[in-house]
């Protein structure tokens, strides 16, 4: 039986470099590598997107729209891992654990649009909260995410590691401060909330890591579960999944350390308060679980591997 052809349009960027990375050394699946002279060339590329049977997509927005116009066959499978189609119809959303059915949706599907790395985090716990009924879809939601540099690609990853960089650079920086950040859109469809929560994202750093945060007002929620109810619930709701787990209440101590799954595939979830008042949280790799882990992932699912099948746990 021939092994499955794979295809990273984009492999040269942080998040297709990873993901090259995680497959390189398989022996299921066979790799196709453009030459490095051509591979910005139109009908090169138009080429391998046809010749695989999966393609990972790591391309900005535009470009990956004009990916998916090159390909001409009902055959390639398609992973985005671009904001371009992650609430576009005939898409689906590429994060097996958030949705009762999920996981068998992207087995079956031609066009999975990986998640964004502050939307993984906020919609592994508000998304299962609202669909048990305890978070309405109208509450005021705010969230905040702390991540490392890496995501910001590069250039970025470049300026924070220049020995002459800025000081300014070594304290945690907010950013998108207008509260317009892309992954906005994502966060409330798939969590199915009537309004965007307010969302800051803050750039901190370190090379790969990633905490979000969201708070609750218990006495907002329906029947007013206290804290360790709701840790309870979302124990229950992510029970016996590989990559998913959920601490005891209050987590492993008083602090929360974004750098604690870098170089991993997984994601955990501590639900942590006191009184009235309740603190979700979800830590895990923003290129690990955030992008090209989920990403393989994906891919696994998709190509009837086993789903965990080269990622680090």
């Amino acid at each position: 039986m021939s092994r499955p052809k794979v295809y990273i349009d984009g492999k040269e960027g942080t998040t297709g470099l990873q993901i090259y990375d995680r497959l390189a050394g398989r022996q299921d699946i066979e790799l196709l590598l453009i030459d490095e002279d051509k591979r910005k060339d139109v009908e090169e590329r138009r080429k391998f997107l046809n010749a695989a049977d999966l393609v990972f997509l790591c391309l900005p927005d535009a470009a990956a729209r004009e990916a998916v116009s090159l390909i001409e066959n009902s055959r390639t499978r398609v992973i985005d891992a671009s904001t371009a189609h992650r609430t576009a119809e005939g898409w689906v959303y590429g994060f097996a654990e958030l949705l009762p059915g999920q996981r068998q949706r992207i087995k079956f599907a031609d066009r999975v649009a990986n998640p964004g790395c502050h939307a993984t985090g906020f919609l592994s716990t508000v998304a299962p909260l609202v669909g048990l009924g305890i978070l309405p879809r109208d509450y005021p939601l705010a969230c905040y995410s702390l991540t490392g540099y890496s995501g910001g690609g590069k250039k970025m990853i470049a300026e924070y590691e220049d020995p002459g960089r800025d000081p300014l650079l070594d304290a945690p920086a907010p950013y998108a401060i207008g509260l317009q950040h892309k992954h906005l859109p994502e966060m409330q469809a798939v969590a199915g909330l009537a309004a965007p929560p307010n969302f800051l994202p803050v750039l901190g750093d370190i090379p790969q890591g990633m905490t979000t945060c969201v708070m609750l007002h218990n006495r907002l929620l329906p029947g007013t579960p206290g804290a360790e109810d709701i840790r309870d619930l979302l124990a229950d709701y992510y029970q016996d999944q590989a990559l998913v787990h959920v601490a005891p209440f209050g987590g492993d101590g008083p602090r929360l350390y974004t750098s604690q799954l870098a170089g991993k595939d997984t994601l955990k979830i501590t639900v942590s308060g006191s009184g009235e008042q309740t603190l979700l949280s979800a830590q895990f790799d923003n290129l690990g679980k955030g992008a090209s882990g989920a990403a393989v992932q994906n891919m696994n699912l998709m190509l009837g591997f086993s789903e965990t099948e080269g990622l680090n746990q």
